[in-house]
């Protein structure tokens, strides 16, 4: 369990939302795009992964970046192994700014099977999470795709989910468990239904003192997720933006009390390596307070 009590009540009871700053592998190319930076910038990985490093470090160093709105940060295993001003990325933003690190840990998706896409193996997973214990992470986020109402798959899901919770328990993180639910699904609502008692159930087999956070796709019903909010062994439940537009998916958050965004794209919507520091941080400022006030609703 992790030992920093300062950061669990403040991921536990603060009030804000978690920014993600994870895409990673073949999503980082499109993010700088999104960014105004075309792919004939960079030759190589490391090339690509210094661009995309400057693109994080100007939205984390932002004034507009702060611990008033802004709980936690997701940062990619790249990012976590960067520094900001000499400190580790996890170091500057719990030191300088307030703000909980967290990492994603997981490979990528495998191949649609049983309607749902399970995690990759994470090769390496114990030395990745000794890594980022030693880099002061307080804990992980992992993503499964679920496409389909298949009880089979969505069970897959779960139980794969909560396995490598498990471990990373055990190395004294905490673990957001990840199952999101396409938000193009023709049977979005049944999946939830789905998801939500398999949630609950493995929940209901952790040990009394053991905490997790669940990010989850904003649900098609008002408050559906409330008892897993009120569950006592989850620390918190962020809702991720699956695709919506920035303010689709502000709009609706705001139907769902106790659910704190985790946006990434909904997050830097409309940002510009292009663009001045000052329209930078004004166009910043304005989406981290609109998902702000979608959160604290």
């Amino acid at each position: 369990m992790n030992t920093n009590t300062k950061q669990l009540d403040r991921i536990h009871s603060g009030r804000g939302f978690i920014a993600a700053l994870d895409q990673s592998g073949g999503s980082t190319p499109k993010a700088l795009l999104q960014y105004g930076i075309q792919e004939d910038r960079y030759s190589n990985e490391e090339q690509m992964y210094e661009l995309v490093h400057e693109m994080r470090t100007r939205i984390i160093k932002s004034p507009a970046f702060d611990a008033q709105y802004i709980l936690g940060a997701i940062l990619f295993e790249n990012t976590m192994d960067r520094f900001i001003d000499g400190q580790y990325t996890a170091d500057y933003l719990w030191e300088q700014k307030g703000i909980v690190p967290f990492l994603k840990i997981d490979k990528g998706l495998a191949e649609p099977k049983n309607g749902v896409q399970l995690m990759k193996p994470i090769a390496g997973l114990d030395e990745l999470l000794k890594r980022a214990v030693e880099r002061n992470i307080f804990g992980t986020k992992m993503r499964s795709v679920i496409k389909e109402a298949n009880l089979a798959g969505i069970k897959q899901v779960v139980e794969q989910q909560f396995a490598i919770a498990n471990q990373i328990l055990d190395s004294g993180l905490i673990p957001i468990i990840e199952p999101e639910v396409d938000i193009y699904s023709a049977d979005k609502e049944a999946s939830e239904k789905l998801l939500k008692a398999e949630l609950a159930s493995h929940l209901s087999t952790l040990g009394s003192d053991v905490k997790v956070m669940l990010k989850l796709s904003i649900p098609t019903e008002e408050n559906f997720y409330r008892d897993l909010i009120d569950d006592p062994h989850v620390l918190r439940v962020v809702a991720l933006s699956g695709g919506y537009s920035q303010s689709e998916a502000n709009e609706r958050l705001a139907h769902h009390h106790g659910l704190i965004a985790s946006f990434s794209r909904g997050l830097s919507e409309g940002l510009a390596a292009g663009q001045t520091n000052e329209e930078f941080n004004s166009l910043l400022s304005k989406s981290i307070h609109a998902i702000y006030e979608a959160s604290i609703k």
